[in-house]
Formats: C-alpha cells, structure tokens, sequence
C-alpha cells in the first residue's frame, strides 16, 4: 500500500508530465495548422503561375486566380493589408517572353492561436511564403 508521501509524489509527477505533453500537443497542433495554410498558398501560387504561363502580360487576371482559389482556412481575397495576403508576380529572367519564367510569390502571417504558443515563440505570427515559378508556354516576344 503506497503511503500518502508517495501519492502525492506520483501526483506531481503526473502534473509535470501533463504540462510538456499539453506544449508538444499544442505545438504539433499549431505546426500542422500552418503546414496546412502554407500547402493552401503554394497551391494559389501554382493556380496563378499556371494562368500566367499562357498570358503572362495580364497580371491583374494571375492575382485574380490567386485570391480566388481559396477562402477557407485563408481568405485570400481579403487584401487588407493587416490580415491579408499579399501576391507578386515576377518575372526572373527579365520580360514576359516564350521560354522564360514566371513567378508568382504568395505572402500570409499564419496568426498564432494557442495563447502561449505566442510567449514562447516571443511572436504572434509566422510569415509564410510560397513561391511557385512556370515556363512561359504563350507569348513571342
């Protein structure tokens, strides 16, 4: 028969074993969310840089398919410029021309939802960035 020493010993154990695994579970929780978010941008990167290897001269249509291939969990049609994401259209090797590259660079803070995720991190958001580039298949220069 454990004595009341060994009990209580056995319930501190459990208290601090209970505080690391909340921190793991927490953080793979928080990891994974972002994961996800940033799996969502690279996507929405490849949608535009997809458009923008046919037409790559209409820029307004690239950030268009962009911000409307997703809403959910990010709303990538929300251009505040606080919350939301930003897209950029770049052209690596110069000019819009047949054979060239097309880049297009997707930006979003994944805000931080476990309150002490954010006192260990010593931040309240990780800045994802997804960057997909294509060949031009359409446009002679």
């Amino acid at each position: 028969m454990k004595s009341k020493k060994e009990r209580g010993q056995s319930l501190v154990e459990l208290a601090i074993s209970l505080v690391v695994l909340l921190y793991l579970l927490s953080g793979a929780t928080e990891f994974g969310l972002a994961f996800f978010q940033f799996v969502q941008l690279r996507d929405a990167a490849q949608e535009g840089a997809l458009y923008g290897s046919l037409d790559p001269t209409n820029t307004t249509e690239i950030v268009s398919r962009v911000r409307n291939s997703s809403n959910s969990p990010i709303n990538l049609s929300d251009t505040n410029v606080n919350t939301g994401a930003t897209v950029t259209v770049n052209f690596p090797d110069g000019d819009a021309c047949e054979g060239n590259g097309i880049q297009v660079v997707v930006r979003h803070d994944h805000a931080i939802f476990m309150p002490f995720m954010r006192r260990i991190l010593s931040r309240t958001s990780i800045p994802l960035t997804a960057t997909v580039t294509d060949t031009i298949l359409k446009q002679t220069c």
